[in-house]
């Protein structure tokens, strides 16, 4: 007898709902705490919108800022802001990978984050094994970049080592948690030729941007249990691999003349800065050049990458690279007049393809009723307020420069978006996923002309 798929009662919705009421009671907290006058270097209260702005662009890890961090927050409002990306890296991580184990408990998949064996049910072991797994690969990644970056600091910059282990571990969890935070006005200029700086940064934004069941697999093969690569790994890998390739090649050919970026930078500086510019669109957020300077070409690339994002369950934003990619495998199946969708050796079944639409169409949506309204209320141009509503929307924190002169209700706007932009790909795929039931009886078909 054919196993049927089970029915999914009405309450399946709550983890989603759970996910976003934690998230919005920590943004909640952090604005309370910003808002406070010990959270300021003059001892005045922040007021409400920038705190507000500055909890949520923490908490989504996205890095786009009203005010400048190192010299507007105190001691105490930098650490309230490092907390805040910790938490929100910590948390995506972990609620993306237990959403991903519910859905695939609920649809009788088989496991993919911590075995190969089918399963029936969601234990407690087993998830507490997967916040463990998030919690030291989180530390033990963002410890060994303040180390590094710790070791720089003091030995090049003669830093005294107590700021030094400071700035590391900011800028070592900003890094890993594709935050974009810095601790300076122009984020990493100042290093822009360093490889010993931004080097490990980029290594940072990559693991982080991958996704927790990604890296996974690529530890488990490490300690040399190998075995079959799940069809997500190898779509993730392909995918986030040509896509940094092609961002980095396509904005150093693109500003390698610019004399307002890489033009007056020798030869290994530009393909440096190329390099690490041609990462941080994964939703990382810092940058080593003047973003406003930029061509409009380099902004469209980047635009292209920001909505896009990072590895699903892990600290990138964005649709994912996952939904970019099977979306390319229906358009060719389709171009090549297939009647299914093949990937790899696997058939991707029309609930998935469907997921995949719904996200990036709902994505599309977002960014552009944004930027209608950005554009009405703003005197910017199109391609400065585009690039803000992709940058907030897929959590990266580019910008070219026109964040603080928003009006408070654009950058209300902009917190929405980021915090749309954080959940929303996440919660609603597991709820497409989740809501899944079977239908009694089918309607007769129809053709209506396509193009």
């Amino acid at each position: 007898m054919r196993a049927t798929r089970p029915r999914v009662t009405a309450g399946i919705g709550s983890p989603s709902r759970l996910v976003v009421l934690g998230f919005g009671g920590a943004v909640l907290l952090g604005t309370l705490l910003l808002a406070l006058p010990v959270a300021t270097e003059n001892g005045t209260s922040a007021g409400v919108v920038t705190a507000l702005f500055t909890a949520t662009s923490a908490v989504c890890v996205t890095g786009l800022v009203v005010v400048d961090t190192a010299t507007h927050w105190s001691t105490f409002g930098e650490i309230v802001v490092l907390t805040l990306i910790q938490a929100g890296g910590l948390g995506i991580m972990t609620l993306a990978s237990l959403l991903g184990l519910l859905v695939a408990r609920r649809l009788g998949l088989r496991l993919q984050l911590t075995t190969q064996t089918e399963t029936k049910s969601l234990g407690l072991g087993e998830v507490r094994g997967v916040v463990l797994r998030v919690i030291a690969v989180s530390l033990a990644v963002e410890a060994v970049i303040a180390v590094v970056l710790t070791a720089r600091f003091a030995a090049r910059y003669d830093m005294p080592w107590g700021r030094a282990v400071y700035e590391g571990v900011f800028h070592g969890v900003s890094a890993f948690n594709n935050a974009g935070f810095a601790l300076y006005a122009d984020s990493m200029i100042r290093y822009a030729t360093d490889p010993w700086i931004t080097v490990p940064m980029m290594v940072a934004i990559t693991v982080g941007g991958l996704g927790f069941p990604v890296l996974f697999e690529i530890g488990r093969r490490l300690r040399g249990r190998l075995g079959r690569w799940t069809l997500h790994a190898r779509i993730t890998l392909f995918t986030y691999a040509a896509l940094t390739a092609f961002g980095v090649v396509a904005i150093t050919a693109i500003e390698w003349a610019n004399p307002a970026t890489l033009g007056p930078l020798g030869v290994p500086g530009k393909l440096l800065v190329g390099a690490f510019h041609g990462v941080n669109p994964r939703t990382a957020g810092f940058n080593s050049l003047d973003v406003a300077q930029m061509s409009p070409a380099s902004l469209l690339v980047t635009d292209f990458l920001m909505f896009i994002g990072g590895g699903s369950a892990g600290t990138a934003g964005g649709i994912k690279v996952t939904t970019f990619a099977l979306l390319a495998f229906v358009i060719a199946a389709e171009i090549r007049g297939e009647p299914s969708v093949h990937v790899l050796g696997r058939r991707l079944s029309a609930d998935i393809q469907r997921q995949a639409l719904t996200v990036a169409l709902l994505g599309v949506g977002a960014v552009a009723a944004s930027t209608f309204v950005l554009l009405l209320i703003t005197g910017f141009p199109l391609d400065a307020v585009l690039f803000e509503a992709i940058s907030a929307f897929g959590t990266v924190g580019l910008s070219t420069g026109i964040t603080a002169s928003i009006p408070a209700g654009g950058q209300l706007l902009l917190v929405v978006l980021m915090f749309l932009g954080r959940l929303g790909p996440i919660t609603l795929a597991a709820a497409l996923a989740l809501r899944e039931r079977a239908r009694r009886y089918e309607l007769p078909e129809e053709r209506p002309i396509v193009g």
